[in-house]
């Protein structure tokens, strides 16, 4: 399993903006060959922070996923609504096996 672990801290005018456009992602991207999970969080005590919980099958399905036209839209659309660049973390899946 491939594993990422997406920060973006959102812009307090756009995080409806953002949560719209994200969910847009989503669903296209639970529909991706390869995908397992893509949760969008929100952190309660910072609401402009979110964190992306993308899980594929592998580094390959990742990979694609950046090059799907709904990832490229979802990038150019909240650009400009991030307070700075988004941080992707890779974690190694541990459990379950």
């Amino acid at each position: 399993m491939h594993v990422t672990l997406v920060h973006v801290y959102v812009l307090p005018q756009s995080i409806a903006g953002f949560i719209e456009a994200t969910q847009e992602n989503h669903e296209a991207s639970i529909k991706e060959a390869g995908n397992v999970r893509f949760d969008v969080l929100q952190d309660p005590e910072d609401p402009h922070h979110f964190m992306l919980y993308e899980v594929y099958r592998s580094p390959e399905h990742a990979s694609h996923h950046k090059t799907t036209d709904h990832y490229a839209r979802w990038r150019l659309r909240v650009e400009e609504m991030m307070a700075k660049p988004r941080q992707g973390i890779p974690m190694d899946w541990l459990f379950p096996a």
